[in-house]
């Protein structure tokens, strides 16, 4: 899984279409769109790169604002891992070359049907990186999604995440 999209509870189905249009406008005809049996998140395998939809959608948003209704986050995902607190650490290692020596970084943890401590997370995955920490402005986020038994890991820049909300308001 290469894309975790959030939308309102039970419009799932809608926005499987409206993501399912998208990635077939760009040139995947068979993505794979899995609910994961949580109101308002899907999992999409496509091979797009992510950087390409969300370029896409942005520039959508431009020139049409009303075609983009129920894809409210699209998050990309370079790692999937078992929710593990050492799985994760091991992944965020194996991407941890994209923050160079004098980058500033964020942990962004978003959980979702899971017990695990958000602060053991950060706390283990902050000892990998010397660099500053920025909690408003950072170089890169390294974004920790956690659905269950499933942990999606990237490291991204800011302006690598889609948010419908933020995208519609710097368009007008």
């Amino acid at each position: 899984m290469n894309l975790i999209i959030t939308c309102a509870r039970n419009l799932e189905s809608e926005t499987k279409n409206e993501i399912r249009k998208i990635l077939d406008e760009l040139g995947d005809q068979e993505p794979e769109i899995l609910n994961v049996g949580m109101r308002g998140i899907l999992m999409v395998n496509t091979i797009i790169e992510p950087s390409k939809i969300i370029d896409w959608v942005k520039n959508k948003i431009i020139e049409e604002p009303w075609l983009i209704r129920y894809c409210l986050r699209i998050i990309p995902i370079q790692r999937i891992t078992d929710t593990e607190i050492d799985k994760i650490k091991q992944n965020v290692i194996k991407l941890k070359d994209t923050i160079q020596k004098n980058d500033s970084y964020r942990i962004t943890i978003e959980k979702r049907n899971t017990s695990i401590s958000s602060n053991e997370i950060i706390t283990e995955v902050a000892e990998i990186f010397p660099n500053k920490v920025s909690l408003n402005q950072p170089d890169w986020i390294i974004l920790i999604e956690i659905i269950g038994n499933e942990t999606g890991i990237s490291i991204l820049k800011n302006d690598e995440l889609f948010s419908l909300d933020k995208a519609k308001r710097m368009s007008d």
